[in-house]
């Protein structure tokens, strides 16, 4: 068996899939909690900033909100797929400023195409990953220590890039600064998109469906099927009305959703998401199962990677220049934060690609929200560090109630 073969359904994935209530409270019991710890959580944090200050539900605030979290959570989206496979990058801060400065010097400096930049800065990304893997697979360092060195390293490349001066300037009229600061969808797309996203979801659940049935699994019905499509019809549709009101969905946000959903298709529909799942699972077993586990690490790091220097470019756009701060500060713990609040098990074989969707919202949220009461940094630290003790040890405590459950 190769690392791109289908494994069969039924050792994928036996849980029940209907949604009795009996069936929702056993998978509840079992320490399969999927996102409502999250959701409970960001409702929460939703409450009591809109009581502290009612500015901070309103359309021009959440146009902002989603607007400044899509840099570090196209990062933590990398972050989870590293995190899967139960390895970790510490580097993708310093990746991403790395990056920022690539295509800052190449193309205001050295005069490239914008599109020539981009490629060079995010193919550099892809080159760090493969580094990593070979020093991973070949070395046997650990991830930690190999990404560690790279922290150091590519931040210091980043400085000596940047030069004196420490940062050099986008043009406003360049596309890129425009895609990430002006560029918004037409209210009229924005529902077309919304439909679309609603149609999509009940194809995607009715062929999983019917796959499962096929198998001998149980499926959702059709009926259900249904009603959460019209759901997300309606959700989504109050959403982007309310933030029309203001500037709108921008393209930005778009993309990044787009990214996501594309992300959660490859981890579970395909052969190489399941071997993901399965060496995050259990490594030993993975590798005699025929999976190459070292070809997976090596895809895995450069995805992350790359993904790191896509921030990067999309922190500098939003900037309209690379600076010795971009990648810096919190933004490498800020990703990997967001991708364990947002579900994703730091012990591996645990997490969904909305995890980075979801756990960087509630970290811009925090930060939202503290900017708003005319909060320092200090608290949003403090803040974001609770939420992330908080995430961490329900994954545990939930890590440990699946493994109980699994010896009853």
């Amino acid at each position: 068996m190769s690392d791109t073969t289908v494994l069969p359904e039924r050792a994928l994935d036996m849980r029940d899939e209907r949604l009795r209530p009996t069936a929702v409270l056993d998978r509840i019991r079992s320490g399969d909690l999927g996102v409502l710890p999250i959701v409970v959580g960001l409702a929460v944090i939703w409450s009591v900033f809109q009581a502290l200050n009612p500015v901070f539900l309103s359309s021009a605030n959440l146009v902002n909100l989603l607007m400044e979290s899509v840099s570090v959570g196209v990062i933590a989206l990398g972050i989870v797929g590293v995190l899967l496979v139960g390895q970790i990058d510490l580097s993708v801060g310093s990746v991403s400023g790395l990056s920022a400065a690539i295509t800052a010097i190449t193309y205001v400096n050295a005069g490239w195409s914008l599109w020539l930049s981009m490629a060079a800065a995010i193919g550099s990304g892809a080159v760090i990953g493969w580094i990593y893997a070979q020093m991973v697979n070949r070395l046997g360092v650990p991830s930690f220590v190999a990404t560690l060195a790279g922290l150091l390293g590519f931040l210091g490349l980043q400085l000596w890039l940047l030069g004196s001066k420490g940062a050099v300037n986008l043009p406003f009229d360049s596309d890129l600064v425009h895609f990430a600061q002006l560029a918004f969808v037409p209210a009229w797309l924005s529902y077309v998109l919304v439909a679309v996203a609603a149609v999509w979801i009940f194809i995607t659940g009715y062929s999983l469906a019917r796959a499962r049935r096929a198998a001998g699994l149980s499926a959702r019905s059709t009926k259900v099927l249904v009603v959460r499509s019209l759901a997300v019809l309606i959700g989504l549709g109050f959403a982007v009305w309310y933030l029309n009101e203001a500037r709108g969905v921008g393209w930005m946000v778009v993309s990044f959703v787009a990214l996501v959903l594309v992300m959660n298709y490859v981890l579970t529909r395909t052969g190489w998401g399941r071997s993901v799942f399965a060496i995050g699972g259990n490594v030993e077993a993975a590798r005699r199962a025929g999976i190459n586990v070292k070809r997976m690490y090596t895809s895995v790091f450069m995805l992350c990677s790359t993904l790191a220097a896509l921030g990067g470019l999309l922190a500098a756009a939003r900037l309209a220049a690379a600076n010795q701060a971009t990648g810096a500060g919190d933004v490498n713990l800020n990703a990997i934060a967001a991708a364990v609040i947002g579900g994703t098990s730091l012990f591996g074989g645990r997490g969904s690609a909305f995890s980075a969707l979801l756990g960087i919202v509630v970290i811009q949220s925090i930060s939202s929200g503290l900017t708003l009461l005319d909060l320092n940094s200090s608290f949003r630290f403090m803040v974001t560090g609770l939420v992330l003790a908080l995430a961490v040890s329900l994954d545990s405590v939930a890590r440990r109630s699946r493994a109980a459950h699994g010896r009853a």
